[in-house]
């Protein structure tokens, strides 16, 4: 008899494509798989993935609201019983955990990235530790994606370390290599095809840091004329970016695609790839630039440096430094060796450390293991 999982998940994005890699790859004959999410999601994204779909209203901030939002979803717990209630990044780890208290069955919570270490005041820092104490005495098992996110548990004291079980995040390789590639062309954002261009992937907000990527761009552009940068997202930062690149005199070199529903398909542009993040827990980018064999520029902070070990498969350089990031950049331009070491090693780690299968079968083991 397969074992019934229902998961539940409020924030899109990353989270998103998570589900959908750990569902694609998990055994169907052993898993039974129902999604209760947000609005935000699509559900013909998840056809042919759940035995069941469930949409309720569910956004980001904490409110009164939350009150009826549990009782939806123990409401749900309840229909479906399911063995297990796998919870997703934090407001549906907390919603989801106290809707399943009393439940028959296991709970299973993973942050995606621990809310605290965010970049926040004082103030709400002390509040996600206190709530991620507290809800972490109403489940089983913590599923973190990072060894730097295990530590990070520990070290706020979040709960017991036999509680805390690390499952390094993936990407669908398999997807990737056997799908169409190229199909965005450089001319289509004006950029010359013997342009070298550096870019990134990530939301335009703080804790992708894309002001420091376009001062570094300022200072690579200086040095390199005919350089292009590339920002594959959107957020709130975005009319500031704009601004300073602007002000600066690249606005024409610099190209924000907007959300796109396969970025790969512009990462496919870089010559480098940059994630120059504030905080990361994991960063499921570098992973994405590995696959595309792109040489990658990153920030030493949380996860990253389990992910790219500096001078062996990239660079890490300090966070907030766009200097040492523009240096970094040129040494990759200048020294074409490097680059090829860096993609070589790149391209080893992805298929040995970050494929998507792996994590759906270490999460079909740790479910069978809970059950038995």
């Amino acid at each position: 008899m397969a074992i019934r999982i229902l998961h539940v998940a409020q924030a899109a994005g990353g989270v998103d494509r998570y589900i959908r890699m750990l569902l694609k790859y998990l055994d169907k004959d052993k898993f039974e798989n129902i999604l209760v999410c947000s609005q935000d999601f699509k559900k013909e994204d998840y056809e042919g993935l759940v035995d069941a779909f469930e949409q309720i209203e569910m956004n980001r901030a904490i409110g009164v609201k939350d009150l009826k939002l549990i009782w939806k979803v123990r409401k749900l717990i309840k229909k479906y019983n399911p063995d297990i209630v796998y919870a997703h990044s934090s407001k549906a780890g907390a919603i989801a955990r106290i809707a399943d208290i009393g439940c028959k069955n296991y709970c299973v919570y993973n942050p995606h990235g621990w809310a605290f270490n965010m970049r926040c005041s004082d103030k709400k820092r002390i509040m996600y530790i206190a709530i991620e104490k507290m809800a972490a005495q109403f489940c089983d098992k913590i599923i973190c994606i990072s060894e730097a996110e295990k530590k990070s548990a520990l070290e706020k004291k979040i709960c017991r370390e036999n509680k805390l079980h690390v499952i390094f995040n993936g990407v669908d390789i398999e997807a990737y290599e056997s799908g169409e590639h190229s199909k965005v062309k450089r001319k289509e954002l004006c950029i010359p095809e013997d342009a070298f261009v550096v870019g990134m992937v990530g939301r335009i907000s703080s804790q992708k840091a894309p002001d420091v990527f376009v001062k570094m761009a300022k200072l690579v552009k200086e040095e390199v004329p005919n350089a292009h940068f590339i920002i594959v997202g959107n957020g709130d930062m975005e009319a500031e970016i704009r601004k300073y690149a602007e002000d600066n005199d690249f606005s024409e070199n610099l190209h924000i695609t907007g959300w796109v529903d396969n970025p790969m398909n512009y990462v496919e542009l870089f010559d480098v790839a940059c994630l120059l993040s504030r905080w990361e827990g994991f960063g499921l980018a570098l992973p994405e630039y590995m696959m595309a064999g792109k040489p990658i520029v990153a920030s030493r902070v949380d996860a990253i440096p389990y992910i790219i070990r500096n001078e062996k498969n990239g660079l890490l350089v300090n966070v907030d430094d766009a200097d040492g990031a523009s240096d970094a950049v040129l040494r990759i331009y200048q020294k074409n060796e490097l680059k090829n070491k860096f993609v070589t090693q790149g391209l080893k780690d992805v298929h040995d450390r970050f494929d998507a299968r792996r994590v759906s079968e270490q999460h079909g083991m740790l479910f069978e293991n809970m059950i038995r």
